[in-house]
């Protein structure tokens, strides 16, 4: 999607229909800020209100996403783009996800095995041994759980049985016994509890 030429349209629509910057925020709920933000290109409407947007600009999401007016005859072309182009940015963002995700696995281990190599080389007093040891643990877990949350929010979980995927909430994930990526989660639609492998989809 183009950002720029949609916020071009947004600003044509709201002076179209005589409003300022501030009317059109108030009526929305939102800072004028943002409507300036949409309008320079630097952001795009959360999808919570595009639909009250397109009421006050008396616009289809469709045009909005456009950044025009889009006649009947391209209306089905346009469509089957911005499917695509949403598409194609969902998985761009997927990849920044993962990648984070393997970024965040690589230092955290390599802050886990410095720290203990460090415990036991430096540290002879066994009590400060034991509270370095148990410190460094309490540190690590905390990247382990943000590199949960960024792979539960990416691809499927897919069941081993019935090839159902699935997306289970975090807390699920967390409490589910894994290898890796795969874990031991209940599949919905054979009601069984079986190893689902991570699917990413590309």
């Amino acid at each position: 999607m183009n950002q720029i030429k949609i916020g071009k349209f947004i600003a044509e629509c709201r002076k179209k229909n005589n409003l300022t910057q501030a009317q059109l925020a108030d009526k929305l709920n939102i800072t004028d800020r943002a409507v300036s933000k949409w309008e320079n290109g630097k952001g795009m409407p959360d999808s919570s209100i595009m639909l009250d947007l397109c009421k006050e600009l008396k616009i289809s999401v469709n045009d909005l996403l456009c950044g025009e007016m889009v006649d009947m005859e391209s209306k089905n072309k346009n469509q089957e783009q911005l499917l695509f182009d949403l598409i194609k940015e969902i998985e761009e963002k997927n990849k920044i996800i993962w990648t984070s995700r393997n970024i965040i696995i690589f230092f955290s281990m390599i802050y886990l095995f410095s720290g203990v190599f460090i415990a036991e080389s430096l540290i002879l007093n066994e009590v400060w041994h034991t509270v370095t040891i148990l410190g460094i643990c309490i540190v690590f877990s905390i990247p382990c759980f943000c590199i949960l949350k960024l792979e539960v929010s990416v691809g499927t979980y897919k069941c081993k049985k019935c090839s159902h995927e699935i997306v289970p909430s975090y807390f699920e994930a967390l409490c589910a016994k894994h290898i890796g990526t795969t874990r031991y989660l209940k599949c919905p639609k054979c009601n069984k509890k079986t190893w689902h492998k991570k699917i990413l989809h590309k």
